[in-house]
């Protein structure tokens, strides 16, 4: 019987990488509504997901999202948002071993698959359920909340692509496990 263990390396090294995200959204993030978070706090939970699969850059997010709103709450806790946290480090964990599954030959950390990675996300999460989920919270229209949350997400998009391909370009290099 095979077992998934997730090593103690990797637990520290996605301990860090949850910590970091956790800063960089609690501490470092400009919330210029209740709507609206411009910041970098997604980025670890992707790299997470990316270089440790969809188990850990889950369990990344969840933590994220958990201990963040111990620490310094933005907002009602909703069970919805740590769900989207989740998935910032699922869907690249998922992007990971579909690619590998089908044997392809090249570089999984290239411009063009961050990119795809980083656009579904920002589509799935960002633009679509986060912005159900405030709708319920703050009780706006989810029409009313979508325009502005697209444009901070177009930006986004562009933002996290360029960090992630550079920041994997070289921790790719780093034995991880």
């Amino acid at each position: 019987m095979k077992t998934n263990k997730i090593s103690t390396k990797t637990l520290v090294q996605a301990s860090f990488l949850t910590a970091l995200s956790i800063v960089l959204t609690r501490l470092l993030s400009f919330l210029p509504k209740d709507t609206i978070r411009l910041g970098f706090g997604e980025l670890p939970l992707m790299i997470s997901g990316f270089l440790f699969g969809p188990i850990v850059g889950g369990i990344s997010g969840a933590t994220a999202d958990v201990i963040g709103l111990m620490i310094n709450p933005m907002g009602p806790p909703h069970p919805g948002i740590t769900i989207s946290t989740m998935l910032w480090g699922i869907i690249p964990g998922l992007y990971m071993i579909i690619y590998r599954s089908l044997k392809r030959k090249g570089d999984p950390y290239s411009k063009l698959g961050i990119s795809i990675v980083v656009i579904i996300s920002n589509i799935i999460i960002s633009i679509t359920l986060t912005t159900y989920w405030l709708s319920q919270l703050y009780g706006s229209g989810f029409l009313i909340l979508l325009p502005e949350r697209i444009i901070v997400s177009l930006i986004n998009m562009l933002v996290q692509s360029v960090i992630i391909f550079n920041l994997l370009k070289y921790l790719k290099k780093i034995p991880l496990n």
